[in-house]
């Protein structure tokens, strides 16, 4: 039977077993729309309507990153279609698998500088993993079955198709069993590679692991625990990656890199032997003096040979995902042999880790961001699962620094692009998977600045409208904090457009999209107004007023390594024996 392009859109997805997509509609996609309303009436699909496409983008990855489905959105053209960029890019850059679909003015119309035309398929050349211009409703079917197959498939990725609308109107057979060739790149492991890293991992004296977003993708991290357990090997992770290790482990040394902790820095450049899985070596985790690297023999797992050696010289490779590479690992040790130089190593972290419980318990007002950490922390400890995601600036990696995560897929943040606004939409995203997935008790907080939560507030609107209770634990400064603590240090306090004045009321602008909220002044109050915002179920703002001239410290200050840390409340002996 044939049917209109519109709806081979939603059979595909259907097939494919997508709960939910997010979207806003526009003129070229009525068609596709129509479609959408005959799917969500006969229970097929959830469509939540978001307040502005970046909102779309943002609400698709942070739904795959907590469930680990592809996430689904939808735009019109034109400047829908590039209302999405943003969103892309982030999927992009932290490998998340989401599909868009944007719609097209018709194709006997293309390249007329039609009403809402632009050229999607080329700007959307650089920040997706695979994109489309549909102009054949023939070739649509095979298409919808591939792109969500490539999405998926080896690195996880966004990918886009450009779907014009006399496709969507126009007839064409479909047939959901349809099987389409799409493989891994790496889709065989060297056996040999492997084992002669175990062998190296096992004669190293003082081994190391790092952890990037690939274990995440790949559902690797049991692996990764039971190997550092055998190993003895401290793990320290990239910032996408916070929880794939509980950070309650001995072993977890916490978020690695020039805004990371000295406990997770230290065993990078100071191992005599490094596994490096799934992660890029970005300048975030590299700073910018790659000879403190040098000591430290590198053994690289990536499923991207394009990551291979691109930021920094490893000693070897292997190719493969993460949870394939990291099982043969564990099938190969059969035995390992704690030398008195290994236990002597695994002693030193220990004491590292020890030294480094840092004091949460601030009275100070205004509030210190850290307090708020510990007290989310705990709030948190009390639900067996639950989703943070946050915004960027100084909430971010105040998060990555102080909160505690426990599991995997609970730490929802942009790394590679750094997006303000992405913390907001992305909870929304996250709680409907929550919903979707047979979890709707699961709480998600997002950690938010007040700089990013004003690019998005729109999305109160979509939070309230389909009853997505998502709480934002706003740390409310009055300040751009990133950009300002930068100023501070490294511009002699010339404080250049970063003041961001005292308005709004978050509390009013949140009750004025039928949100909740409430204003917390003093550190005691933090942990009940965080409690009460998660037991009201309506979305809720809870504005917690922060010190301004609380930085995010220890960092790394350009152009220095990794081995030169500045600043922060650490105790001096962490900070001598760090280096």
């Amino acid at each position: 039977m044939k049917i209109r392009g519109a709806k081979v859109v939603l059979e595909a997805l259907k097939s494919d077993g997508v709960k939910a997509i997010f979207g806003f509609p526009g003129g070229a996609v009525m068609e596709l729309y129509d479609e959408v309303l005959s799917a969500v009436d006969a229970g097929n699909v959830r469509h939540v309507l978001c307040r502005h496409e970046q909102g779309v983008a943002h609400a698709a990855d942070g739904y795959y990153r907590a469930l680990g489905e592809v996430g689904v959105g939808f735009s019109t053209s034109g400047p829908g279609g590039t209302n999405l960029l943003t969103g892309m890019a982030t999927a992009f850059l932290d490998s998340s698998a989401c599909l868009y679909v944007s719609g097209q003015v018709p194709t006997s119309m293309m390249g007329t500088d039609a009403f809402q035309e632009a050229d999607m398929f080329g700007l959307t050349l650089n920040v997706t993993k695979h994109n489309y211009k549909v102009t054949d409703v023939h070739k649509l079917p095979y298409v919808m079955k591939e792109a969500l197959a490539i999405a998926q498939t080896g690195r996880p990725g966004p990918v886009f198709i450009d779907l014009p609308r006399d496709v969507q109107q126009k007839e064409v057979e479909f047939d959901p069993s349809m099987a389409v060739n799409v493989k891994a790149n790496n889709d065989s492991l060297d056996k040999t590679k492997v084992k002669e890293a175990v062998k190296m991992l096992l004669q190293a004296e003082r081994p190391a692991i790092l952890a990037g977003g690939g274990v995440l993708m790949s559902g690797a991290w049991n692996e990764l625990v039971q190997l550092a357990e055998l190993l003895m090997a401290p793990v320290s992770t990239t910032l996408v990656a916070k929880g794939v290790i509980p950070e309650t482990h001995p072993l977890a040394m916490g978020m690695a890199g020039f805004h990371g902790r000295r406990t997770a820095n230290f065993p990078l450049i100071n191992s005599d032997v490094l596994l490096a899985v799934g992660c890029r070596f970005s300048d975030r985790v590299t700073a910018w003096q790659q000879s403190v690297w040098s000591k430290t023999q590198i053994i690289h797992v990536d499923i991207d040979f394009a990551e291979i050696e691109k930021n920094l010289p490893v000693d070897m490779y292997i190719l493969g995902d993460a949870k394939k590479v990291l099982t043969e690992m564990l099938n190969q040790i059969s035995n390992v042999e704690m030398n008195g130089k290994k236990l002597e190593w695994s002693n030193k972290v220990k004491e590292l880790k020890e030294l480094c419980d840092c004091n949460l318990e601030f009275e100070d007002v205004p509030i210190k961001p850290q307090r708020v950490m510990r007290e989310l922390s705990k709030v948190l400890s009390n639900y067996k699962r639950h989703v943070v995601t946050t915004e960027v600036g100084q909430n971010q990696i105040f998060a990555g620094h102080f909160l505690k995560s426990t599991h995997a897929r609970s730490f929802l943040t942009s790394g590679g692009l750094g997006t303000m606004g992405f913390g907001f939409p992305a909870a929304i995203g996250a709680k409907v998977a929550m919903q979707v997935s047979g979890q709707p008790d699961a709480p998600v907080i997002d950690v938010a600045g007040d700089g990013s939560l004003m690019m998005v507030c729109q999305e109160f609107a979509t939070a309230v409208e389909n009853e997505i209770p998502v709480v934002i634990a706003l740390l409310n400064n009055r300040w751009l904090g990133m950009v300002k603590q930068w100023q501070k240090l490294f511009f002699g306090a010339r404080y250049s457009a970063t003041n961001l004045g005292q308005v709004p009321d978050f509390v009013k602008l949140a009750e004025a999209f039928g949100a909740k909220g409430e204003v917390v002044v003093r550190p005691g109050e933090i942990r009940e107004a965080l409690e009460r915002a998660i037991k009201e179920g309506v979305p809720y703002v809870v504005d917690i007023k922060t010190d301004p001239e609380e930085d995010i410290l220890p960092m790394v200050p350009p152009p220095k390594g990794l081995n030169e840390m500045i600043g922060g409340r650490c105790p001096p002996e962490l900070v001598e024996r760090c280096g």
